[in-house]
């Protein structure tokens, strides 16, 4: 590299993102997700060793599944090849598979392949024409993924790779990453006059979501904006952090595997009569932009499922959030349906109602008895030739009532509705 490439090399490295310029380089500047690659852990061990097997990065945005990658490619021997699932189709993937297989042929080397966004390869031809690569050990995969890999990757290529989960980065990682590049004179801030006081570190860190680039991208913005004072420092302090954060991340998607799991809270709080936690969840759903009339639905079919007999006034109460949001619509309506949410998890629960009806939808799957005589339909000339009679007309009977067998015979005593 002579003195032009190197000033170009510098010129482009200062016209980088600083979240790309503080990208880790190894696994020591690696802050986070201290249960795959800690010290002494399997994922550690297989990249220290350049034992990698086929694997699947699994986890939001911002925690660091790229970024491992990257480090795994400056680790290995293997030949390392990035691709993006968007991208990718299967005449690309095949060219790939043949150069590694030729690879391995003339020079012994094994080929890595990096996909990004592996969920957006189809489920048929793209991901079926990694399969047999994969399988004879001619590549190894490391896929990326926001979306859950159990729904979006197709069995036979879960089953050859390995899932590693990658957790929200905790405000004290953030912090950790924030106070790194302030540090550091290569690629951060280390040789600016920064004064940042650790109100202002811990607000950024509050506010981004677990994701280190929402971190790194909004402490960049609070430098680059921030004057120098008269004795050369730039001053950044909690209303300027305000101003370049604007608004807090949001890590929501309404129709990935976020969704799904904030759902499963939301409802398990209520079942569990956890009002606050129950409301919580309620916030994250609205603030992502989840559709409420999906949130009041699934409050109707609560209002049976869990609490039923027990307060039948439950079922009431979620219809008239569903009435308030098609007669107000939002934000007002974030008020009765937060009512209801109150309601239901305040509720006595009861799961006899559901517990009764998947009984009974069971049996009539395996039962095919024929309605008893007495029970059919006699409303028709004809009727009692084909021997429909003895039916008891209940309100002929003192107090409206009168017994008599409503099931088939060959299922007389089944009990499915049992108090409780």
């Amino acid at each position: 590299m002579d003195l032009f490439d190197l000033a170009m090399s510098k010129s482009n490295n200062m016209k980088k993102p600083l979240a790309e310029k503080m990208r880790p380089r190894n696994l020591d500047e690696f802050i986070g997700q201290k249960h795959i690659i800690g010290k002494g852990k399997l994922l550690r061990r297989l990249i220290e060793n350049d034992s990698l097997t086929s694997i699947i990065l699994f986890g939001p945005p911002g925690v660091g599944k790229t970024t491992l990658a990257y480090i795994i490619s400056l680790e290995t021997k293997c030949e390392f090849i990035k691709l993006n699932a968007t991208t990718l189709g299967v005449k690309e993937i095949r060219e790939y598979i043949k150069k590694s297989e030729e690879l391995i042929k003339f020079y012994g080397k094994r080929t890595m392949f990096f996909i990004d966004e592996i969920h957006s390869l189809k489920k048929g031809a793209q991901q079926d024409a990694l399969l047999d690569a994969v399988e004879k050990g001619v590549i190894t995969l490391i896929g990326a993924t926001t979306e859950n890999p159990y729904f979006q990757i197709n069995r036979a290529l879960l089953s050859r790779s390995k899932i590693f989960q990658l957790d929200l980065l905790t405000e004290n990682d953030l912090s950790e990453v924030i106070v790194q590049t302030l540090k550091d004179k290569e690629r951060g801030y280390g040789n600016l006059k920064i004064d940042m006081n650790k109100e202002s570190i811990n607000l950024i860190a509050n506010m981004s979501a677990g994701d280190a680039r929402s971190a790194l991208n909004t402490l960049e913005l609070a430098v680059l904006s921030t004057p120098k004072n008269e004795n050369g420092v730039n001053v950044i302090n909690t209303n300027t952090v305000k101003e370049c954060i604007q608004k807090p991340v949001v890590n929501y998607d309404s129709s990935g595997d976020n969704h799904y799991d904030i759902t499963s809270a939301f409802i398990k709080s209520i079942r569990g009569s956890d009002v606050d936690a129950a409301l919580y969840w309620f916030g994250r759903m609205i603030v992502g932009g989840e559709d409420p009339r999906f949130i009041v639905r699934r409050l109707i079919v609560h209002a049976s499922e869990d609490i039923g007999m027990k307060d039948p006034q439950a079922m009431l109460i979620a219809h008239a959030a569903w009435n308030a949001l098609e007669t107000v619509g939002m934000p007002e309506a974030r008020i009765p349906i937060a009512q209801a949410i109150i309601y239901l998890a305040k509720a006595n629960k009861s799961n006899a109602v559901i517990k009764a009806v998947d009984s009974a939808l069971g049996d009539a799957e395996k039962y095919q008895y024929r309605v008893p005589v007495h029970l059919r339909d006699a409303h028709y000339s004809g009727a009692k030739e084909l021997g429909n009679m003895g039916y008891k007309y209940p309100h002929d009977y003192e107090g409206n009532y009168v017994e008599q067998e409503y099931l088939p015979k060959e299922m007389k005593r089944r009990s499915y509705y049992e108090e409780k």
